[in-house]
């Protein structure tokens, strides 16, 4: 009798597993997380670059095949009469200093559930930029039309979530084109202002991977991080997208979808360095070093 008992016992338990493993793999909703994080540029006279993101939506396109094609389209207006609709992703106030966002850190701005199916676009909406020099000079922006309708991001291909399971997307902020200095730009006395002219780019991260790496040169045989030297990154001959060492020598570049990459590293008074040919593979970090060589 005891056995019997036991046996219906066990029965019901993995009954109930099973039906709760499959209620998360068929759940109408899925985790979103969407990181913020900025391409480096070498701008010795800038200290800050302020932004306050206030309010993220996201274009839901509904519940598709996940291996059919999202449509590429650029009219953010559509209605639930056109199968899309916005969701609200977040609606508080978050002062960033993109200029504290590089080289592999990331500030999150949405963890939350969302209903499945496919997301292609992000509205990002700001206001109160500025820009601080380092000589405490601030320059406010005029922010066109972001504050207003937001800055409209394109997801290509579109981002699946699914039930029960995480979808990543990284926001990656271009402020060496997003900022641009008025004047000749190259002493204190030269900048007059700048234009907010906002590039972000949108990577999925289940689809993309990370390149890492050091940058030294050897003194008495010792490797020394060298600060400041640029790394560009190459597909198929074609710039895809830079970043500079920090004060240690390490660089890092994330989003960058799989396939195959040159990368070449740069530094006055150094010769150049490329390697050609690396692997970069969906949801995993790539790492590669270089070692310059002083210039004659």
């Amino acid at each position: 009798m005891k056995i019997k008992l036991f046996t219906i016992a066990l029965f019901v338990v993995t009954v109930l597993v099973s039906c709760t493993d499959n209620d998360d793999k068929n759940s109408d909703y899925g985790r979103l997380s969407v990181n913020l994080t900025d391409a480096p540029f070498p701008h010795d006279l800038v200290a800050e670059a302020n932004v306050t993101i206030f309010k993220i939506d996201a274009r839901y396109k509904g519940e598709m095949d996940i291996n059919s094609e999202v449509e590429d389209n650029s009219d953010a207006s559509m209605t639930k009469e056109d199968k899309s609709s916005f969701v609200v992703l977040m609606e508080d106030e978050m002062e960033v200093n993109l200029l504290e966002l590089t080289n592999g850190v990331t500030k999150n701005l949405v963890d939350l559930d969302v209903p499945v199916g496919i997301y292609d676009l992000v509205r990002v909406y700001v206001k109160g930029v500025n820009v601080v020099l380092t000589d405490g000079s601030t320059f406010d922006l005029k922010v066109p039309s972001g504050e207003q309708t937001g800055i409209k991001i394109f997801i290509k291909p579109g981002l699946v979530v699914e039930g029960g399971l995480s979808a990543d997307l990284l926001l990656d902020f271009d402020v060496s084109k997003s900022f641009v200095a008025k004047g000749e730009g190259s002493t204190f006395e030269n900048i007059t202002g700048f234009n907010f002219k906002p590039v972000i780019k949108a990577c999925n991260m289940s689809t993309a991977g990370t390149l890492s790496g050091k940058v030294t040169t050897l003194q008495e045989e010792v490797a020394v991080g060298l600060e400041g030297a640029q790394v560009a990154v190459f597909a198929a001959d074609t710039l895809n997208t830079t970043t500079f060492t920090d004060a240690d020598g390490k660089y890092m570049v994330m989003g960058l979808m799989a396939g195959s990459y040159d990368v070449e590293v740069e530094l006055s008074t150094y010769q150049k360095e490329s390697v050609t040919d690396i692997e970069i593979v969906a949801g995993n970090t790539t790492s590669q070093d270089f070692i310059l060589v002083a210039g004659e």
